[in-house]
């Protein structure tokens, strides 16, 4: 088996192995690079998602003195 044949039955495996090694090679350089981050102080956080919101709490019922009152 020689180059010519590995190329021809591997070339996509080739191909997207190494560009998706170089892809992520280069996010990371991204990540990494100082100039784009934020820095700490001026960071402001996302609220976060609710999901469920509780109806709100009923009134309690009066006491009974007050009840006796009317």
């Amino acid at each position: 088996m020689g180059l010519r044949d590995f190329w021809t039955n591997y070339k996509v495996l080739i191909v997207m192995g190494t560009s998706l090694g170089l892809i992520h090679w280069g996010w990371y350089t991204l990540k990494a690079n100082p100039l784009l981050q934020k820095n700490r102080q001026d960071y402001i956080p996302e609220p976060g998602i609710v999901a469920y919101v509780s109806p709100p709490a009923t009134a309690p019922p009066p006491p009974p003195a007050a009840a006796k009152s009317k």
